[in-house]
């Protein structure tokens, strides 16, 4: 009894809870109080850029499907050789196809009537040919191929190899075959104006930036099997 006493007569002081004021635990208070906030904040940023990336790459493809859909060697697009069984002979060593063969013809016959005498001087070649030309003809004039692409088509890449196309040249001014001054003759002005009636088309024009003018090279797509075969080299890419 007498210890409780003298402890009962201490004054012992209640137990205080002292709060300091940390500035890194009210900062860590906040973050957590905005963390959802945040995170979803940061959630549709990544989402959106994810979704851009994704975009960019599909894009990429697409445009790499665009740039190469067509084949291209050196500027030139692939065609077929026509069988023999469609080749019609217009003139000693001059074949074409046979869908072409009467309007090619009809539009000489105009011509002459206008005082305009259109000579051929190549019609269809084989891709044998077209071999022979383009690598034998390089050499000689010590071209690279890209180069030399650039007025001879690589065998298997040749309008001619098809049997619609043709090349022509005005009968009184021989010396402009096969150049490009052959756009100053009475022949060219009356194919610019009057070509269209006939279905032919100039394949190869000064804005061409692949392959070099061609004045004389036409070809024609007055058929079902012409349009076919012209279809990629029409479409605007």
């Amino acid at each position: 009894m007498e210890l409780n006493k003298d402890i009962d007569q201490f004054d012992i002081p209640l137990a205080k809870r002292t709060y300091l004021n940390n500035p890194n635990s009210t900062l860590l208070k906040k973050i957590l109080i905005f963390s959802p906030f945040l995170f979803l904040i940061f959630s549709v940023a990544a989402l959106r850029l994810t979704k851009n990336i994704e975009i960019g790459f599909l894009d990429n493809l697409n445009f790499q499907a665009q740039t190469n859909h067509d084949h291209r060697i050196l500027g030139h697009l692939p065609y077929a050789e026509i069988s023999k069984e469609k080749l019609v002979l217009i003139e000693p060593n001059i074949e074409v196809h046979m869908d072409m063969r009467d309007s090619l013809l009809k539009m000489r016959e105009e011509a002459k009537k206008d005082g305009i005498y259109l000579v051929f001087l190549s019609g269809y070649r084989s891709i044998n040919l077209q071999n022979d030309i383009f690598y034998s003809l390089k050499s000689i004039r010590n071209q690279v191929a890209a180069e030399r692409a650039r007025v001879s088509a690589p065998p298997g890449y040749s309008e001619h190899s098809t049997g619609f196309a043709i090349d022509i040249g005005d009968a009184t001014q021989r010396e402009k075959d096969f150049e490009t001054d052959f756009e100053n003759t009475d022949a060219f002005r009356w194919l610019i104006k009057n070509a269209a009636k006939f279905h032919f088309k100039l394949s190869f024009k000064k804005d061409n930036k692949y392959i070099d003018y061609e004045p004389w090279h036409w070809r024609y797509e007055g058929s079902i099997e012409a349009l076919k075969v012209f279809e990629s080299s029409n479409r605007k890419l």
